[in-house]
Parts: structure tokens; sequence; C-alpha cells
């Protein structure tokens, strides 16, 4: 009977979580925060040659064939069972969407690693894109799973039929994703390092297997060092210069804008979210030296205030966007003109120069 009961509350619940939270719809939105899917020129990447960087190249793949994580993603006795009934309702719309944006974002290098594979012929790249579409995958079917077990699974399919994609140039797709999984891997090792510290804050145990993920972030963001190493004009050139500078600020601001809207995740992890967004830029920037000739100065009296003035300019439109009707659409332009401002204002700080070194290659060491 117990048993029944039980069972009964967990389907009560999974049909409260999955009317109110339609996550699938959530997935899908196009926003200027919401991750987004991506298509570029094939062919181009197709023409790679990896030759210029052929040893640590080597390395690198059969490191990734010998596929280190290929029994990490599964459940087991260490995955606790949660109690999202009792979960205050604040954290868990913020968990919740947490959970989402990541999942949609490890599918969205799915989707673009798959489609790179399917389409190409060079078999350097065909081996290097199938590798990283699999891990992709496992993420984000462990993310996946860790929503069904509230009734609340993402769609992967239907996202993928119906999200709108956005076209970047090869070389905006390798300084967006190098970026993307060297921050994911910042991101997910300091959540670990803390939780390490303070398992009292550990309100999931999805949380526990962030360390060996991470690792998989890391690599793939030094498959796209590699990849930029293959053409001095992707990161030396004064043009690459400033699209560099352009994707630091916009990842940095997007991560920071982002986080400041998940003030209740935070507060239950036990982290300062000024201290770890700043930790996490901290790392991904000494990471980035690898191949990046040019760093934001995180430290420079604008930066934080900058960042501030950007969230509140998007807290504004957000709620502008919400109002609606004219005064609502006047309310956002100008929330919209002020974030431009902001970004300008990031954007013109004096970047810290630095010579990367003659071999690309680095290991996780944090």
């Amino acid at each position: 009977m117990k048993d029944v009961e039980h069972d009964t509350t967990h389907g009560e619940l999974h049909a409260e979580l999955a009317d109110k939270f339609d996550t699938t719809a959530m997935a899908t939105e196009t926003t200027l925060l919401n991750p987004r899917f991506y298509t570029t020129d094939f062919d181009e990447m197709d023409r790679i040659d990896v030759s210029s960087v052929r040893e640590d190249w080597d390395k690198l793949i059969g490191q990734m064939k010998s596929d280190p994580n290929k029994g990490h993603f599964k459940k087991n006795a260490d995955w606790d069972e949660v109690d999202w009934k009792g979960m205050d309702p604040a954290l868990r719309s913020e968990f919740i969407d947490f959970l989402v944006s990541s999942c949609t974002a490890e599918f969205s290098g799915c989707v673009l690693y798959k489609e790179m594979k399917r389409r190409g012929n060079n078999p350097d790249i065909c081996e290097l894109f199938n590798y990283m579409a699999r891990d992709e995958a496992r993420h984000a079917g462990f993310i996946n799973d860790a929503l069904r077990e509230a009734g609340m699974a993402v769609n992967l399919g239907f996202l993928t039929k119906s999200k709108k994609y956005t076209y970047f140039r090869p070389k905006f797709i390798y300084y967006a994703t190098y970026l993307s999984e060297k921050i994911g891997y910042a991101r997910y090792i300091t959540i670990y390092r803390h939780l390490e510290a303070h398992p009292e804050h550990r309100f999931h145990p999805i949380f526990k297997w962030f360390r060996e993920w991470c690792n998989d972030e890391f690599s793939h963001g030094e498959a796209f060092a590699l990849l930029m190493r293959t053409d001095p004009k992707i990161t030396e050139s004064w043009q690459a210069k400033l699209w560099i500078r352009f994707f630091l600020v916009a990842v940095y601001s997007t991560m920071w804008v982002r986080d400041h809207a998940r003030k209740d995740f935070h507060e239950a992890l036990g982290v300062d979210i000024d201290w770890y967004d700043q930790e996490v830029f901290r790392k991904t920037s000494t990471i980035a030296r690898q191949v990046f000739p040019v760093e934001i100065d995180i430290d420079h009296p604008r930066w934080i205030p900058g960042l501030r003035r950007m969230n509140a300019a998007m807290i504004t439109m957000e709620k502008a966007k919400r109002k609606g009707g004219l005064s609502g659409r006047i309310a956002g332009a100008l929330a919209g003109a002020r974030a431009g401002l902001a970004f300008a204002s990031l954007y013109l700080i004096p970047v810290k120069r630095n010579t990367p070194p003659a071999s690309v290659r680095l290991e996780p060491s944090y």
C-alpha cells in the first residue's frame, strides 16, 4: 500500500510539474539568452587541413577514441532520490530552467557536430565530429533523464525540427563553440569543487557527475583550439582580434545576465553569483591564452559596473516584453539601447595582449 501511495504522489507531482513547465516549449523558444542551434558552411569545414597540428591532433583523437567516459553517464548508487515535492518552488523553477538550458546547449552541440560529420568527406574532420556528437548526445540524454524523473523531459526530436537555426561562418563557429566548451568546463569544475568542499549544498545528485563531464567539455575545446591553429588568419589578423574580443564580451556578459536571473539556484548552492562568474571568467581567460592573442581585463574598473548595467537593461527589456503594447515597445527599445551602450563600454575596455604558445594542447588542471 505504501508503494502505491508513493507512486501516486509522484505521479500527481509529475502531472503538476508537467502542467506548469512546458520544457520543450522552453527549449524551443529563441531569445537573446537561450542556447541556439547553429548551422555553417560545411564545405569550408570539410576543406580543413590539420597537417600543421598533426602531432597534437592525433593525440587528441586517440584520447577521444579511447572514450574515457563511456560508462560515466549512468545512474548508480550515488544517484540519491530527489525530493521535487519538498523543493522550494522558486528553487525548483530556476533549477528546471538550468536543466532545460543545459540540455538544449548540449543537444545543440550534438546536432551541429552530427551534421558536420554527415556532410563531410574529410576523414580527420568526420572522425572528430563523430566523437564530439557522441559525447554531447550522452550529456543531453543524461540531463533529460534528470528532467524525465520529474515528468518534464524535453522532446529532443521535436526540438530538432522546430528550433530556429542561426547561420555562423566557420570561424565564428570556432570562436563561439570554443568559448562555450571551455566556459562549460570552467562552470562545471567550479561548481564541482565548491560542492566537494560543501556537500551540504548539493541539493541534486547530478552535480556529482560534473568532474568527468567537464573533462569532455575541455577536450572539445581543445579540438576547436587546434582547428583555429590550422590557419593563422583565424586568430592573428587584426579583424580576427576584433571578433575574438566581441565573442569574449558577448559570451561573458550573456553568462552574467543568465546567472543573475537564477538567484535562488545559486543561493541553494551556497555560491555568491558575482564571485562565481568572475571565477569562471578567470579560469576561462587563463585557458584561452592557449589560442587567443587577446584577453578581456575582467579586473578593469568598468568591467563589473558594465555587466550590472547590462543586466539591469535586460531585466527592463523582459518586463517591457511582458507588458506589451506601445508603451512596452518603447520601454523595450530604450532598454535595448542601454544594453547596447553597456556592451560597447565593455567592448572598449583595453584588452590584455598575449602570445599563444607553440603547442596549443592543454590538460584539465582545476
